[in-house]
């Protein structure tokens, strides 16, 4: 965990860059600082890795004073990503990712692992890319593999300034999915500077809205969208933003904890008959824990009996229960699951009561008589 008591930084100028801030940033979770130009999101940022000292207040990590950590053994302990990527040109993919690892003299095994299994993690062939050279990738890739060379060490914190914001706009929402299921994965706590208020609300758990040195207010997407502090962050979310979300109930409202779930140990056929029972075309599948593994579908059942019920298990991306602003994409081709932090199973959202609200308010707002 990271906190910030009454931190104020004031450069030999004179200008205060921030004024008695105080945060913290949660163990696991994905903060988001945002705000308009100059206001100390960035010089927050610095802060956290010592590249500027603060000049009063207290800043710990896990109980320990920051100015007690030696600097270059505090930025090795972190991943950091930059909007202009920064891979070494000369050096191979490989070389890339592998660079904080050979620094902390890691076993080559090991560091061979290590890459590919990033790689892998964001779907980059190691075979075919850990040998090419950054300029033989596109900007999405290069920037995916700026994502993963933060995460090579192993590092408890990510630092990420901006790092999608030169990106064309389908490579940066590619990239922003990924971060967040990326997240789900790792569970690493991330500081996240950017001033796009669509992505704040897209991948956030906690969003710090800043102006002139000072926390103007912070929580998750749905408290800043449903209960903004004042006319400032109102006008930095938007009105448009505000009204989409105005009305719309949390998405634990839609969950129905009463749908039919298999677990791993059981049949295909076992399987079959409790979808043709409940009438489900699919149906989650959980451990003997409880904890959600994926999706098998009816008609994949039908035509592959002879398989293994896990080699029928689709990992279908869920939703936690606690994520209630994360963006929900309704699909009649595929069920929703919704988990717990820890991975237990709740149920699945009944995307027939979605619809309903959404047709009622587009209703209200138009006019239009059903």
């Amino acid at each position: 965990m990271i906190q910030l008591k009454k931190v104020s930084k004031i450069y030999d100028d004179g200008f205060q860059a921030l004024k008695e801030i105080d945060l913290t940033f949660e163990e696991g979770q994905l903060n988001v600082l945002i705000g308009p130009s100059g206001c100390g999101k960035t010089t927050t940022m610095k802060l956290l890795n010592r590249l500027i000292d603060y000049t009063d207040g207290e800043l710990t990590i896990n109980d320990k004073l920051i100015s007690e950590i030696n600097p270059i053994d505090l930025r090795r302990q972190m991943g950091y990503v930059i909007q202009s990527i920064g891979l070494f040109p000369h050096m191979t993919i490989y070389d890339n990712v592998a660079a904080v690892p050979k620094l902390l003299k890691w076993d080559k095994k090991k560091i061979d692992k290590k890459v590919d299994e990033l790689l892998n993690m964001v779907d980059l062939d190691p075979q075919v890319y850990k040998k090419r050279y950054p300029n033989e990738l596109s900007g999405g890739q290069q920037q995916r593999i700026g994502v993963i060379r933060a995460l090579a060490a192993e590092p408890d914190i990510i630092l990420m300034d901006e790092p999608f914001s030169a990106l064309d706009p389908i490579s940066r929402e590619q990239l922003q999915d990924e971060l967040v299921k990326l997240q789900q994965e790792i569970n690493k706590t991330i500081v996240f500077v950017t001033h796009d208020m669509d992505e704040a609300i897209k991948i956030a758990d906690q969003i710090i809205l800043m102006r002139d040195g000072e926390v103007v207010q912070k929580g998750s997407p749905h408290e800043l969208l449903t209960n903004p502090a004042n006319a400032f962050v109102e006008d930095f979310i938007g009105s448009e933003r505000l009204e989409q979300a105005k009305g719309l109930p949390p998405m634990t409202a839609f969950i129905d904890q009463n749908y039919t779930y298999g677990t791993h140990d059981q049949s295909v056929e076992a399987v079959m008959k409790l979808m043709l029972d409940h009438k489900q075309d699919q149906l989650p599948i959980v451990d003997e824990n409880n904890l959600y593994l994926g999706v098998v579908s009816l008609y994949d059942a039908i035509g592959q009996q002879d398989k293994t019920l896990n080699d029928l298990i689709v990992k279908v991306d869920a939703y936690q229960r606690d994520d209630e602003t994360k963006q929900f994409v309704g699909s009649r081709e595929t069920i929703a699951p919704v988990i717990e932090k820890d991975g237990t199973f709740i149920g699945v959202l009944d995307q027939d009561q979605v619809l309903d609200v959404l047709y009622q308010k587009f209703d209200s707002k138009s006019g239009v008589k059903s």
